[in-house]
Order: C-alpha cells, then sequence, then structure tokens
C-alpha cells in the first residue's frame, strides 16, 4: 500500500498532478490518499521529496482512544425517518452504555433540520446535519462524500447502517475510504470492553453463526437488517429537561464545493405505489413445502384475512414461482417480527427461523413431530395443515376464537 511521511511533504501537488486515477488530494493542509488509489506508484516515482513510500501492506493497530462514539446513519425518504433508524438507535445506546461512549447521529437530507430535533427526542449526544438542496434526493456519491467528512470529523470507533438498498450500496462506499472492515446484515451485536464490536451474523447458508471483529482498524461497519433490533423509546423525563439545551446538539455541517458536485443527475422521480411488506405486518401466515399445490395458497390467505395479516413463504416455494421474492421470510429473503406467526407446512431450517425467531407469538402447525419448527415456536400442532387451517378458518367466522392479538 501507499503511504506519506508527512514530516516530508511540502505539499508540492506533483503526486495530485500526475495520478491518474484522482487519488491524491490535499485535506487540512495534508496530502491524504483516498479510496480511488490502484497502488500504480506513479505518484511515488515522480516525488520530488521522496515522501511517498510503498509499504508491505501491514498496517498498524487503530489507536483506539482516538475513536469513540457510535454513528448512527439517519435513513428517510423525503424526511420520513425508516422505522430501522430508531432500532439502530436503541441498539446503539444499548452498546454505548457498556462502554461510557456517546451516541450520535448523521441525518443527511434537505429540509429536514426540523425533523432532526425529533431525533433528540430519544436521548442522543448530537446530530450532525448535512441539510442542502443537492441532498434532495439519494446520491450515492455525493452522499459517501457527507458521510465520510461527518467520521473524520466525529471520529465513531462504529458505525450503524440499516441493511437496506440504500445503506448497503451507501455504507461499503464509507467503509473502503477508511481502509476499513463491513459486516453486512448483522443480527446480534455486542461490545467489548475495549470497544471491540462483535459483529454476529449468519454464514455458510446459516449453518453457523459467525462472530466477527474488526480489531485493527476504525471506525468497525455493520449493516443491521430492519426488524432485528428493539427500537428505541423516547425518554419522556429527557425531552422536558433538555429542550432548552437541544441547539447545542444540532451540528449543521457543509462540505466543499468540489464534494457537492455529483456525477449523477435526477432526471425524474417516479414514485412506486406503496405496498405493506410483510417486515411491517402485525399478523402473518406463512407456507412451506407442506403445500402440494400453489391454488393452495388460497386456504392460507382466507386464514390471513380473517386474522387481518399477511401471507408469507419459504423460500422453495419463491423458487418454485409460487410467490413473489417480497413474500419471502429468510436469508435471502425479509426478516419479519410480527405479534402472530402461523407457520403452516415449513420445516423450520436456521435459514427462515433466523429471520422470524423474534416474534411475540410462533404457532406452528406440521404432521412431522420431529420438524425443526417446533425447537422455535411457542405452541405446536402437530397434524395436516389441510385438516386445520379450514377448521380454524371455521371457528373464527363462528367467532368462536377470542381476538387476542
Amino acid at each position: 500500500m501507499i503511504s506519506i511521511q508527512q514530516n516530508k511533504c511540502d505539499l508540492c501537488g506533483k503526486c495530485i498532478e500526475v495520478c491518474p486515477f484522482g487519488a491524491m488530494e490535499i485535506v487540512d493542509g495534508r496530502i491524504e490518499i483516498n479510496a480511488a488509489c490502484r497502488v500504480c506508484s506513479i505518484c511515488l516515482k515522480n516525488c520530488p521529496n521522496k515522501a511517498i513510500l510503498l509499504t508491505d501492506g501491514i498496517r498498524q493497530k487503530a489507536d483506539r482512544n482516538k475513536w469513540k462514539g457510535i454513528l448512527v446513519y439517519v435513513e428517510h425518504f423525503e424526511g420520513q425517518i425508516h422505522p430501522v433508524t430508531l432500532e439502530l438507535i436503541g441498539k446503539a445506546k444499548e452498546l454505548a452504555s457498556k462502554i461510557n461512549h456517546p451516541v450520535n447521529c448523521i441525518f443527511i437530507g434537505h429540509n429536514i433540520t426540523e425533523r432532526a430535533k425529533e431525533l433528540l427526542e430519544y436521548g442522543l449526544d448530537k446530530v450532525y446535519i448535512y441539510d442542502h438542496e443537492e441532498f434532495a434526493y439519494y446520491r450515492e456519491d455525493i452522499y459517501t462524500n457527507a458521510f465520510e467528512h461527518c467520521i473524520k470529523k466525529s471520529k465513531p470507533s462504529m458505525v450503524l447502517v440499516g441493511a437496506t438498498s440504500v445503506g448497503r450500496s451507501l455504507a461499503p462506499r464509507a467503509a473502503v475510504r477508511f481502509r476499513t472492515g463491513l459486516t453486512a446484515d448483522c443480527t446480534v451485536l455486542e461490545v467489548k470492553e475495549n470497544s471491540d464490536l462483535v459483529q454476529i451474523r449468519p454464514a455458510f447458508g446459516g449453518n453457523i453463526m459467525a462472530q466477527i471483529v474488526t480489531e485493527h482498524s476504525r471506525p468497525q461497519f455493520a449493516t443491521v437488517r430492519y426488524k432485528v433490533m428493539e427500537k428505541a423509546q423516547k425518554d419522556i423525563e429527557l425531552i422536558e429537561l433538555s429542550k432548552d439545551k437541544w441547539q447545542d446538539k444540532l451540528e449543521i455541517c457543509s462540505l466543499p464545493k468540489n464534494k457537492m458536485k455529483s456525477q449523477l443527475e435526477v432526471l425524474n422521480i417516479i414514485t412506486k405505489e406503496k405496498e405493506v411488506s410483510i417486515s411491517e405486518s402485525e399478523v402473518i401466515i406463512a407456507g412451506g413445502r407442506g403445500l402440494k399445490d400453489q391454488k393452495d395458497l388460497a386456504m392460507l390467505e382466507e386464514l390471513a384475512s380473517l386474522l387481518g395479516g399477511q401471507t408469507a413463504v419459504s423460500r422453495p416455494l419463491v423458487e418454485a414461482g409460487w410467490a413473489p421474492y417480497t413474500k419471502q421470510i429468510g436469508l435471502s429473503g425479509r426478516t419479519v417480527r410480527p405479534r402472530l406467526i402461523i407457520t403452516c407446512g415449513i420445516s423450520g431450517a436456521v435459514q427462515f427461523t433466523s429471520c422470524m425467531n423474534t416474534s411475540q407469538c410462533i404457532i406452528a402447525i406440521n404432521k412431522d413431530k420431529n420438524a425443526p419448527i417446533f425447537n422455535t415456536a411457542h405452541y405446536g400442532i402437530v397434524g395436516d395443515l389441510y385438516e386445520i387451517i379450514p377448521q380454524l378458518c371455521e371457528k373464527i367466522r363462528k367467532g368462536r376464537i377470542v381476538d387476542a392479538i
């Protein structure tokens, strides 16, 4: 890798001039190498002061004392904050309480300052606000510039981002700029006393739970699936006591002009008709390979309708073309956390159960009494779903089952 001996550098700019990838830049009065570097060594050969070195790639451990706090990325659309943000704030506060670190947020967008104040009701230490018309729509290049700017300013030990389509685009780009690791789709987060983040996620098709630690680098990046963590709750007492001090916790930030120019131009925004995701549903009736035919999904849809919920499926039914991907629960689908889920003919592979096992009430129907799903379920019914589901529907229609949800 390329490194710069700052004590020998006189900022002549020769390396910036000759770099074919635009990887050299002056930041805060010193030459820095950004993520565009391809280690071509052209800068090394042209530096008149011999200030640039090619090292063997072994990096020194980051000084943990210089990196403190947890930074949460606030995902939103036109100011409407995605619920995954509140889940990340809740987890961040839990982790921070164990190592005495602050919890901050970065909020990027346009006309968002008032919405940023609402986040302080959850007990945050600071919100960094990047409010500019250029940030009106998500454009990964300038959003990454803002993210990088905030991290350099605040030096957080950990950075948490929702594992959404935006988060999965933004987080790795930011991590690369700091040459640090990122663990995607975490389901559990823990922290050591030395501030190392233990990032736990399913691996090898869900057959093991991998524990990943970024020991040598900072910050530590992790993306977390929606509906995996508990939402943060507003601190009512803090709200009343601290409103007069809120302004001190809001920091308006700005980028240099050259960092605000995007290579992407938004021509038009076409709003897709919003569908209620299974992740948002309070009641789910899920079907698996125990169903004999695609038309039998209608039986589950009837039960879901009677209970005011939605149907979902396991991966084999999606692969068979019986249901769209948006209905799939599992590692390659959605994570859900409803008040009630009834699984019908699902064996209970870990790839499925790891994405629904935090549901408040799990009822499993399977004719195999040894099916793994019964190890996850709160209540189990051993029997034929083709007999049980119609009976449930009939009793609900007759009002013989009390609405317990």
